[in-house]
């Protein structure tokens, strides 16, 4: 049955290899179960449901690439779109966390919308490279800034805006040492750096300080209508959103197209142009499986660049995929676990995935200020200005400044032109 339905003879793999694989991908991406319902969490909503909302988003849809596309991709909550939500849509804005998750379901539609029309790798190319990775760096750099503050390395100071944390506080020293545990052992190709960091940090956070309570591993689910069923989705049909809508569609675009693209060349199943068997498929699954992760409260899903891990150990077909997504669903069943995890168990994850985005910057042609200029501006304006949004606004209007001001107007396409007159009138009409 599995040869028949995943072809492994003709993908050059078999089942041991494959499930191997799955188990490999599972183990570097399981962290989300534990770091989206922290973020989420901070935006008021019941981290034990989101733990289970996530899991099982992540277990369903990832067993449908695997099942529809044949391909070794798993999905989950993305990172950096949760943190947006919480801190900036929630947080900063005052928005209910039901609105604010509305918005990601409406920016999920128009990516479904996009996918089923056929215009989603269109779009793609209309937007410049400088762009495109401004924006992956942009969302580093601020989700970066957030893991930081969540350690308490960087507080906030009323005369330099930011200073150092207190760094004889020992939440602190454990926070920073998550961080390097992750990546001292993702520099030594340790693929589940991210849960063993969180498993050691939260170890010694029962230990050292007295807030942090064990409140048992194994349970059945709790109830889901604490969050299910609580989206507003009416309620983010508002003029004032659209902007944090489109910020939503775009980022979502980009990365998911993006690790398909670099997880499918990795695996070696795309040709030149980048496309790949069944790629209609699995984008219809990526983004229905989006338009669902937000109706049920667990943030916009996205394919995860971890899905490489398994690819490097042999994983070529969705049987991987199958694998990965049963272990979320089994998963499922140690919610009480979401409890003991303190915030700074998770923040060098995020500090973690911001270094990772932040290393497309080496794409940028530095030495053309028409191209490093948006760049740059898209990316600085994240963190600085605490909005993915108005990144991306300035990021679209500078290109255009540089390049008509500059004799160069004619690589100024239609679709840029749209973007950035849309993110003026914003700035005009709404601020």
């Amino acid at each position: 049955m599995l040869e028949r339905v995943f072809k492994l003879r003709e993908k050059g793999s078999t089942t041991k290899t494959e499930i191997i694989a799955g188990i490999t991908t599972f183990f570097t991406m399981v962290y989300i179960v534990f770091v989206n319902p922290s973020i989420l969490g901070d935006a008021g909503m019941d981290k034990q449901v989101v733990f289970v909302t996530t899991c099982l988003i992540a277990g369903i849809g990832t067993m449908a690439m695997g099942l529809f596309s044949n391909l070794p991709i798993a999905l989950a909550p993305a990172m950096g779109l949760n943190a947006f939500f919480a801190y900036v849509v929630v947080g900063k804005l005052g928005y209910s966390w039901e609105i604010g998750m509305g918005t990601i379901f409406w920016g999920s539609v128009g990516l479904f919308v996009l996918t089923l029309l056929q215009i989603r790798y269109w779009l793609m190319a209309s937007i410049p490279l400088s762009i495109r990775v401004g924006i992956g760096a942009g969302i580093g750099f601020f989700i970066a800034l957030i893991g930081f503050k969540n350690m308490g390395l960087v507080v906030a100071n009323p005369a330099t805006l930011v200073a150092l944390g207190d760094l004889h506080d020992p939440t602190v020293l454990l926070g920073v040492l998550g961080f390097f545990i992750i990546v001292v052992l993702a520099a030594r190709n340790i693929f589940s750096g991210v849960l063993i960091s969180i498993a050691v940090v939260t170890g010694l956070a029962l230990w050292l300080d007295e807030s942090v309570m064990f409140h048992g591993v194994i349970s059945m689910p709790p109830a889901l209508d604490a969050v299910v069923g609580k989206v507003d989705i009416a309620g983010a049909l508002d003029t004032a959103l659209l902007g944090i809508i489109f910020s939503f569609l775009l980022v979502n675009l980009f990365d998911s197209s993006g690790t398909l693209l670099g997880v499918t060349d990795k695996a070696g199943i795309s040709d030149e142009n980048g496309r790949f068997p069944k790629m209609k498929q699995a984008l219809l699954v990526d983004s229905i499986s989006a338009v669902g992760g937000s109706y049920i409260g667990t943030s916009a899903i996205s394919t995860y660049i971890e899905s490489g891990a398994g690819v490097s150990v042999g994983g070529r077909t969705g049987l991987t995929a199958v694998t990965v997504g049963v272990l979320f669903l089994l998963t499922i069943f140690f919610s009480p676990l979401t409890a003991v995890v303190p915030t700074y168990a998770t923040a060098g994850a995020l500090v973690y995935v911001g270094i990772l985005m932040a290393s497309s910057l080496i794409r940028v042609s530095w030495d053309d200020l028409t191209e490093a200029t948006p760049a740059f501006i898209t990316a600085a304006m994240m963190p600085f200005t605490y909005s993915i949004t108005e990144g991306i606004a300035f990021g679209f209007i500078s290109y255009c400044i540089m390049k008509a001001s500059t004799g160069r107007i004619k690589e100024i396409n239609a679709p840029v032109w749209v973007v950035s007159l849309l993110f003026i009138a914003k700035f005009v009409w709404v601020g």
